[in-house]
């Protein structure tokens, strides 16, 4: 599985970016993306919803982004988990 995806900064510069994970919400009807910049020492982690033809998408509504922070805090916690 590809998990790479490419963005563009406000400046149009392509930028990689590695895919950590996606899902599917029934309760918001959306895809989803997580992704991050493996050349970024942050570490920051982006949301996006994207819809069937791979636009991305802003979430926008503080219900959807706690819904994701959710899965996203699961996630973590299986990584956790699995690594020890």
């Amino acid at each position: 599985m590809e998990n790479k995806m490419y963005i563009y900064d406000d400046a149009g510069t392509e930028i990689e970016m590695e895919i950590l994970f996606t899902f599917e919400s029934e309760d918001y009807g959306k895809n989803y993306v997580l992704y991050y910049n493996p050349n970024d020492e942050e570490d920051q982690v982006f949301v996006s919803s994207f819809d069937d033809e791979g636009n991305l998408l802003d979430v926008t509504d503080a219900e959807e982004w706690a819904m994701v922070e959710e899965v996203y805090g699961a996630f973590i916690e299986d990584e956790e988990k699995n690594a020890s």
